[in-house]
């Protein structure tokens, strides 16, 4: 009777989602382990790969074959624009289609079938099922997510309550920067402007105090240690959510100073800006309660990431152009 109320309440959470609910889902190690936490699963079959992060899939056991928007737990990659089956069809940012493209290989070698996992059944980005997807390839299952953020295709972007693949992704990405692979070869979308200045940026993020009560304590330290100044009117600097802060036209880090982004409101001056938001965007270092930290990124006008700050480091947490 008990297995039978939670299957129920399985079935109805997701169909609050939206989303086409499979008749049950068991329970398997979240990352493909004998020890470490236990998720839900399900599995899929892939009709095509909308974006680096999201695959169509028709769910196995629904009873249809209407196709669902999963949503890769764990990573964000570059935002595409326009969206089709077709590869020559497709338009985005910079890594974006590159991502698409190695999620779609990977499908391909696992013949299309998929294995879904999560934390909570409930989990979800907007209306589409946050979940943790593998292939099965030469009889082992590959997470897309790690392989993605492996090859510097995705940034690791901490969702809560589904922080089984955290910490795992923070490493990689962190040996992606050190390895300059992917998003973190800082002219792979062209030589950009003033390359070779050798600007590096930290971020704050757990500034004294509550979070919410200290917004301006958050912030991007963009540093220049050139001796001439960097001008970074139309650069952005985000987390690893799509929230982005474009630097006004017009500004520069001085020579051998530095130009700091606060997020909440304040004055601008020439060397601080303010982002304006109500709320912190950095996940604090808390093991005990899941919160294994998380990233600030630099990137300049094409599409270039040029420095970057993950936290905590193990193994490259701070990078430059």
């Amino acid at each position: 009777m008990l297995r039978r109320l939670a299957a129920l309440t399985l079935t109805a959470t997701l169909a609050l989602l939206g989303a086409a609910v499979p008749a049950q889902a068991a329970m398997v190690a979240c990352r493909h382990m004998a020890s470490g936490p236990r998720c839900l699963v399900w599995t899929g079959t892939v009709s095509w790969v909308a974006d680096g992060d999201t695959p169509r899939v028709d769910l196995d056991g629904d009873g249809t074959r209407e196709l669902v928007s999963i949503r890769l737990v764990g990573i964000q990659a570059m935002e595409q624009s326009v969206y089709s089956p077709q590869p020559a069809k497709r338009r985005g940012d910079c890594h974006a289609l590159q991502a698409t493209a190695r999620f779609e290989q990977l499908v391909k070698a696992g013949g299309g079938k998929i294995r879904i996992t999560s934390l909570q059944a409930s989990s979800s980005s907007g209306r589409r099922p946050l979940r943790s997807v593998a292939v099965r390839i030469d009889d082992q299952w590959h997470d897309v997510g790690l392989d993605l953020v492996r090859r510097g295709l995705a940034l690791w972007l901490p969702f809560s309550g589904e922080w089984a693949w955290d910490e795992q992704y923070r490493k990689a990405t962190q040996q992606a920067a050190a390895d300059r692979v992917g998003l973190f070869d800082t002219d792979f979308c062209g030589s950009g402007p003033s390359q070779d200045s050798g600007i590096r940026m930290t971020v704050n993020g757990d500034p004294d105090g509550v979070d919410a009560d200290n917004l301006n304590g958050e912030y991007f330290r963009i540093v220049n240690p050139s001796s001439r100044a960097v001008p970074v009117g139309g650069w952005w600097v985000r987390d690893s959510a799509l929230r982005r802060y474009t630097i006004p036209p017009g500004n520069v880090v001085p020579a051998g100073g530095e130009f700091v982004v606060h997020v909440g409101r304040g004055t601008n001056t020439a060397t601080h800006k303010y982002w304006g938001l109500s709320q912190p965007i950095f996940t604090n270092v808390d093991p005990a309660n899941h919160g294994y930290g998380d990233g600030g990124y630099l990137f300049d006008p094409q599409g270039d990431l040029r420095a970057w700050d993950v936290y905590p480091c193990v193994v490259a947490c701070q990078g430059k152009s």
